[in-house]
Parts: C-alpha cells; sequence; structure tokens
C-alpha cells in the first residue's frame, strides 16, 4: 500500500519533506489553493487536527479508491476502527458500487454509469461527485447519507453526511403535505398520486378499478346551525367509519380520502368486479345512515355515492374523477341517500344534451331551424281554421330533432329567448303570406310562448314589432301558453296577456286539464281558447267500449268554456269516431293525425281543399 498523502493520525509520522501531500478540509470550509509543501510545520498538524476531530465523517482515498486514511467520525459511521478501514475501497463503503469494491464493466447499467463518474473525480477529470445512499451502519441500521466525492492531488476527498434526521423531517412534511388536518385521511393530491399509480400499474393485478365517490346530504345546514367545530367533529367521524368499511374489504389496496369539504373517496386500486364497488357503496350508506354522537349532539346523515368501476386500461384519472363526479350528481338528482352505478348509455345522453344545449344560439344564428304546421280543424264543417307551429332543429350530426329534444334545453339556458322570437317572427311572415293567398278566408298562426319568453324578454314589444314588420292584423296571430304557465299568474306575465289581448292577439291555454285547473281564476284571465290535454281524448278511441268519465269530464270543459266566452280545441284526434263524438258534445276545432300530420308551409294550401270531416276513418299513432 502507498504511503498516505497526509500525516497518519495523532501521533504517527509526520509526512516526509519530499511526499506529495494534499490539505484536507471540511466541504463547507474555504481552504487557501496551497500544496502542503508551502505550508509550515504548525499548518500541518493543524489541518491533521482538523480532519481528526471533524464531526462530518470523512476518508482520503487514492487514485485506484482505497483509503487512505479515515478519521474516527468516519470509522464511528461504519462501526471499524479508522486504521482497519484502509484496506478498503471507499467504494464498497458508501455504496457507490455493487460490485464489492471491484471496478465494475461500464456501460452495463446506471450504477456502472455512476462507478465512470467516480473514477473521473478520483483521476481528476470530474470536479465532484454527489450522491444521496443508504449507508449501513454499526448496528445494522441502514442510514440514509449525502456522499461527496472532490478530488484532491493523488486522489480524492469522500466525506459523508448523515441526512437521517433531515430524511425523516421531509417525510413528516410530506406527510402533512399529503394528509386532511381534520380526519387525518390522505388528501386529494395524494389521492390523484395513488389513483394515477394505480392506473399506471393496475396490468399487473386485476387490471381493474373501483371507486366510490360521495358527499353528505345536507352537510352545509349541519355547519351553519351548530358551528364548524361540530361540522368537524362529524367529518372526523365519517373519515372512522368509511376506513372501517375499506378495512373490511382486506384488500391492501384500498384507500379512502377526503377530497375537500364534505367529499370523500374510496379507491379500490384492484377491484374485483362491480359487485365489489356496488357492495362497497352499499356498505357505506348503511355504515353513515347510525346516528352519530359527538360531544352531547346526537346527528343523524346520509350521503350520495356515484360508484365507476371499470377496466384500467385506456383509463385516465381525470376520466374517471368526472364519471365519479356525474355519477354523483345522477344519485342526488334520483333522490339523495343512495348509490348510483355509472351508466355509459346514460351519461352518452347526457353528452349529447349538453352538446345540443352548447350550439343552440348558434343554430339560431346558422339557420337550422325549420317550421312545419298542423292543422286545426272546424269540428262541425271540416274546414281548416288556423294551423299549429312546431319549430324543428336540422341538425348537422344528430339530424332532424323535435321539439321535447331541444325547447327543454332552451329554457334551461335561455336560448327560448332567441329561439322564440324566431319562430315567432316565421310564423308570422308565413301567415302573412297565406292571408295574402287566401284574403277572403284566411287562416290563424298559433305559435307556442314559454314562460321565460314572458319573463326574460319584453314579449308585448317583440309581437307588436313582428306584427308591424310582417303586416299580419293580431286577430291571425294566437299564442299558447301551458296551464300550468298562465294559472297564479301576476305581475308582469299577467300584464303582459292583458296587453295582448288588447293588441287582438289570440291567447290560448296549452294542456288543458293536466296543471292547477283553477277554474275561478280563468274567469279573470284574458284567454281566446281552451287547448284540451289529449289524455281526455283517448278515451273516445274505442266506440265499443267507451270511458263515460272521459265524456263527462270533456262535457263539462266544454260547456264551462263556452259560458266564459272561449273556444275549446280537442287534441290528438286519431280516427273520425273521435271527431264525431267530440263534436256531438260541442267542441269547436280538433287537431291530430285524423287531419295531418305537421307538414311544411307549401302543403298547407292542398289542405284547403282535402280536409276530412267526420265519418269513418283509418285511426293512426299518437298526434304531434
Amino acid at each position: 500500500m502507498r504511503e498516505p498523502a497526509v500525516g497518519g493520525p495523532s501521533g504517527g509520522p509526520d509526512p516526509e519533506p519530499e511526499a506529495t501531500t494534499t490539505t484536507v478540509t471540511q466541504r463547507h470550509a474555504s481552504a487557501p489553493e496551497r500544496s502542503v509543501q508551502e505550508r509550515s510545520a504548525p499548518e500541518v498538524r493543524d489541518y491533521r487536527a482538523a480532519f481528526n476531530v471533524a464531526r462530518l465523517p470523512m476518508a482520503l482515498v487514492d487514485s485506484d479508491g482505497r483509503v487512505r486514511e479515515a478519521n474516527p467520525a468516519f470509522g464511528a459511521l461504519l462501526g471499524a476502527d479508522p486504521v482497519l478501514l484502509t484496506t478498503r475501497t471507499a467504494a464498497e463503503l458508501v455504496g457507490l458500487t455493487g460490485a464489492g469494491g471491484e471496478a465494475p464493466p461500464l456501460g452495463e447499467s446506471p450504477e456502472y454509469a455512476e462507478y465512470a463518474e467516480y473514477e473521473d473525480v478520483l483521476t481528476g477529470r470530474r470536479g465532484e461527485l454527489r450522491r444521496t445512499r443508504p449507508v449501513c451502519g454499526p448496528d445494522g441500521r441502514t442510514v440514509w447519507a449525502e456522499v461527496v466525492v472532490v478530488p484532491v492531488p493523488g486522489g480524492a476527498l469522500v466525506s459523508v453526511e448523515d441526512l437521517g434526521e433531515t430524511r425523516e423531517l421531509r417525510e413528516q412534511l410530506r406527510h402533512l403535505r399529503m394528509h386532511d388536518p381534520v380526519t387525518r385521511l390522505p388528501n386529494r393530491q395524494l389521492f390523484f398520486e395513488r389513483l394515477a399509480t394505480a392506473l399506471e400499474g393496475a396490468d399487473s393485478r386485476t387490471g381493474r378499478i373501483g371507486l366510490c365517490y360521495l358527499d353528505l346530504d345536507g352537510f352545509k345546514a349541519i355547519n351553519d346551525t351548530l358551528g364548524h367545530r361540530v361540522g368537524d367533529r362529524l367529518l372526523k367521524a365519517v373519515a372512522g367509519r368509511l376506513s372501517d368499511c375499506a378495512a373490511r374489504l382486506a384488500r391492501s389496496g384500498t384507500l379512502v380520502a377526503r377530497l375537500g369539504g364534505d367529499e370523500f373517496a374510496v379507491l379500490v386500486e384492484d377491484s374485483t368486479g362491480t359487485g365489489q364497488a356496488t357492495g362497497l357503496a352499499e356498505s357505506v350508506l348503511a355504515a353513515l345512515q347510525l346516528p352519530f354522537d359527538l360531544a352531547g349532539q346526537r346527528l343523524a346523515v346520509s350521503a350520495s355515492i356515484g360508484v365507476v368501476e371499470r377496466e384500467a386500461a385506456g383509463a385516465t384519472a381525470t376520466g374517471i374523477m368526472q364519471a365519479a363526479d356525474t355519477t354523483l350528481y345522477w344519485a342526488k338528482a334520483d333522490g339523495k341517500a343512495r348509490w348510483t352505478l355509472f351508466d355509459p348509455e346514460r351519461n352518452a345522453h347526457r353528452m349529447t344534451k349538453q352538446a345540443l344545449s352548447s350550439t343552440l344560439r348558434q343554430a339560431v344564428e346558422r339557420g337550422e331551424f325549420a317550421l312545419e304546421y298542423q292543422p286545426l280543424v272546424e269540428l262541425g264543417s271540416g274546414s281548416l281554421r288556423g294551423v299549429e307551429a312546431l319549430v324543428r332543429w336540422q341538425h348537422p350530426h344528430f339530424g332532424l330533432l323535435g321539439p321535447n329534444r331541444f325547447i327543454p334545453l332552451a329554457e334551461e339556458n335561455g336560448s327560448i329567448v332567441q329561439l322564440g322570437r324566431w319562430v315567432l317572427a316565421e310564423s308570422c311572415r308565413q301567415a302573412r303570406q297565406w292571408q295574402k293567398d287566401w284574403p277572403d278566408d284566411p287562416i290563424f298562426v298559433s305559435v307556442n310562448v314559454a314562460v321565460r319568453q314572458v319573463w326574460d324578454s319584453d314579449l308585448v314589444a317583440d309581437v307588436a314589432e313582428i306584427l308591424d314588420d310582417t303586416g299580419l292584423p293580431a286577430g291571425l296571430l294566437q299564442l299558447e301558453l301551458t296551464e300550468s304557465a298562465v294559472m297564479g299568474s301576476a305581475g308582469r306575465p299577467l300584464q303582459a296577456l292583458h296587453a295582448l289581448q288588447e293588441m287582438g292577439v289570440r291567447i290560448a291555454i296549452d294542456d288543458f286539464g293536466t296543471g292547477y285547473s283553477n277554474l275561478a281564476y280563468l274567469s279573470r284571465l284574458p284567454v281566446s281558447a281552451l287547448k284540451l290535454d289529449g289524455s281526455f281524448v283517448h278515451g273516445f278511441r274505442d266506440g265499443l267500449h267507451p270511458n263515460p268519465a272521459d265524456e263527462t269530464i270533456v262535457e263539462a270543459l266544454v260547456q264551462l268554456a263556452h259560458r266564459l266566452g272561449l273556444t275549446v280545441t280537442a287534441e290528438c284526434v286519431e280516427n273520425a269516431e273521435q271527431a264525431e263524438r267530440l263534436r256531438r258534445i260541442g267542441c269547436d276545432t280538433g287537431q291530430g293525425w285524423l287531419y295531418s300530420r305537421p307538414v311544411p308551409p307549401e302543403a298547407i294550401a292542398a289542405l284547403r281543399g282535402d280536409v276530412p270531416g267526420p265519418g269513418p276513418g283509418p285511426g293512426e299513432g299518437p298526434g304531434e
């Protein structure tokens, strides 16, 4: 073994005057760039003393990587006499290679590449090497340490800093950062980490993943009435019951997390199927239904749960959480205190609704809507008296859509105002053209109006402007509102109805008999006509076994309407026998497939001379 480049331990021989020497310092110290040859003997002794008494474990190694000298702290770290360590390689002692101290072949693994970097430091081709490594202590305990190797003349200085306390502190900080302070459960960040990891490695287990996503029903009321302290206690108690439910699965890959507020998630990383996920949801519901006793407060809560269970292949954390959130919404919409399993078909329907809703306004601007008209026929003479305008959407992707597919969406998002104004304007324009074609016997047009059009727009001003622009007389326009929208109207809606009546516009109540049926209030409304809901006319279909109750009700409604000065239209008239019986009890007009399906405007002219009167005729399916 070649002679050390510096003096040995205290009491050992001094370096020879001609020997190449190295100045040893702690890695954080700034030492003068001078060799020991340039230093005085007292200086060399000072550096030797500093090396020996340093608390930082250090060792000098030669260019072959063998220990020349180790200080007592280095020996204490490894549980060995520092003198005996001089027979070992530093790389073996501090874990810089797994080859037992022999230089491994290069280029075969990351650890071999690391050893090459270590050799570059020994030969002065590299300035420094820093690595965090587990170092085995004297009692067999593994100590995480930062190993720093810096070149010095003739070899390198290896220092080892124990990171045990620092690493433990980091782990504690990470735990605090990844866990909810109230419930001590994993938080949203840790949950998404585990979810992403489960999706990446699911192929090695069952290849499936399950998730129960829940929130507490009415938790805000508890916070508001009893305070956040009681609310936090409840959340902690709920967390305990959820953890118990997950533990009963007896699977290691189950995680209970609090995602925020009163939202929790139970992740099953290696789900065995839908039954396991729904069984877990049932267990959670049963556990939460038991009352909670919290510091003298006895509380009862329930939860709504969205359940997702699927193959992990191709799934993403974002996609799974979107499905879970959607399913949780379904559970709440279905009545709360229940679980709902994700249904791809139901979700596809929801996505279609969203796609339609988001493009309604642009569709009006692009001219994708068209009107068809269904005749309103006088039951006594069979003459065409009017038409009802029915809107259709020629969607570029979904084809021709009836009003039931998009009118409710338009009412929800407010685009019904824009769409309704277009329908009103187009209907009046067409009715004006018919008036020009048949000036001696014009027909009126009936247009459906949503309640939101009355509240969110100036309907009276819109009607006045459209009538003025088209030149249509007000008496040839009828506006239909549903019974539920008209009954109980007050304030602005009622004022609008009166203003429209004063203009000469007819007002009809659609689907009469299915809503409030407040007959006393009906006498005070500015209404011109009633349209009887088709459910009353169904009892007139079977001539051999008629429903006498339906006929009695319809007859009473017709007599009442006539005494109030109102006309009556029967909807869903499907055969001539129905038409005759309705005529006999006094209905004024009929509408249904007996006369015509909704047709384009150019087909109305042909119907004026070809409308069937009462008499035998084939029945068809439901009208409109």
